[in-house]
């Protein structure tokens, strides 16, 4: 079975009527892309291991919009003979599924990658992206604060928790996107184009899934391909530089760093108690201009203050004005189970931060 001709080239100008989409679990973004792929005219079936109460809620709502759901043991064991497309949400290449479509020649997408094209031609938005080992979701948050604050309609979707393809199918529209973005999103993505893109950290994580620690640096890496105006990177964290250094991007897009210390032209940093812009000014060689202080990041400690730089970084190649860089910076509420101060009892400081999942994150919570 042959994939339709025009399907590596697919938008959401295509004939997807002509198209039979599987779509590999019912979770939140399976769901959305389910439903995305069905208000296009695509044929759509969806398939998931667990036949729970909210999957089978889930599945019974996509029967209705005419889509065909098959739920619980041995769902995901063999792939429809005619399946042009499989849409994964999150699964790691060696899932049976996705073996049999990889040996069919059979396209394998994210639900990152499926929202990247249907929203073209119709609803075009610029994607700032983030990712890295750690800081992705509080750095993300810190950026659509700040676009917000700019008065920029924006949102933060992706990894996030909020996939991309309600963006798409939301009749609002918007100026900008704060995407975060996870090493599997972008592992199954192969057109994105960002207008600017940050790789905040990279340490070993989620080795069983990639299979090595170079595939997972090259997934995190691809984020930079075909980005149009600036790189982001961590000039305490060579690797990532090395990714820009090697990345394949549209000719005049900048590598743009960000430091704890003081900033070289072209980056982003820290003087005395105040978060400066030595990159987006045009009399950078010999001047810096100040975004916010330090006392505007809560909670504050070394690897937030990287969050907010990279976040600004992000913001300003948008054309966000230092107000708005502040503003954002104080108005912004991160997630919980962060460096957060349980109680204090006999002198000693009780600290929740259980969203620290590697070594990395956990050592970054210590020196705070």
């Amino acid at each position: 079975m042959t994939s339709p001709a025009w399907l590596p080239a697919a938008d959401g100008a295509s004939p997807w009527e002509q198209a039979h989409v599987v779509v590999a679990g019912i979770g939140v973004s399976g769901f959305a892309a389910a439903d995305g792929l069905l208000q296009f005219g695509a044929r759509v079936t969806v398939l998931d291991e667990r036949a729970d109460e909210v999957n089978a809620d889930k599945g019974a709502l996509l029967e209705v919009l005419g889509g065909t759901v098959r739920l619980g043991p041995g769902s995901t064991a063999v792939l429809p003979a005619d399946a042009d497309l499989v849409i994964t949400t999150g699964w790691a290449p060696s899932n049976p599924l996705l073996v049999a479509a990889s040996a069919r020649d059979v396209p394998i997408w994210s639900e990152v990658e499926l929202a990247w094209r249907l929203s073209r031609p119709a609803k075009v938005i610029p994607w700032l992206g983030v990712t890295g080992t750690n800081g992705k979701t509080t750095t993300t948050q810190m950026l659509e604060s700040m676009l917000a604050a700019s008065g920029l309609r924006t949102a933060a979707v992706g990894n996030i928790g909020r996939p991309v393809m309600e963006i798409v199918l939301d009749p609002e529209p918007y100026d900008v996107l704060a995407v975060e973005l996870s090493s599997h999103q972008l592992h199954w993505s192969h057109s994105l184009a960002l207008h600017s893109a940050a790789v905040l950290n990279l340490q070993p994580d989620h080795l069983e899934w990639h299979g090595s620690f170079e595939s997972y640096g090259a997934a995190k890496a691809s984020i930079y391909e075909r980005v149009s105006t600036s790189c982001v990177y961590n000039v305490q964290d060579p690797a990532t530089e090395a990714m820009v250094e090697q990345a394949e991007v549209v000719e005049g897009a900048r590598a743009i760093g960000f430091t704890l210390g003081t900033p070289a032209p072209s980056m982003l940093g820290v003087v005395d108690d105040l978060l400066v812009d030595r990159a987006f000014i045009e009399q950078r060689r010999d001047s810096a201009l100040e975004l916010a202080k330090l006392s505007d990041i809560s909670p504050l400690a070394p690897h937030n203050v990287a969050n907010a730089l990279a976040a600004a970084a992000l913001a300003r190649s948008f054309g966000v004005l230092p107000l708005a860089v502040r503003d954002g910076l104080r108005s912004v509420t991160v997630g919980s189970h962060k460096i957060q101060t349980v109680t204090e009892r006999d002198g000693v400081r009780w600290v929740d931060d259980s969203k620290a999942t590697n070594p990395h994150a956990a050592g970054a919570a210590l020196r705070a």
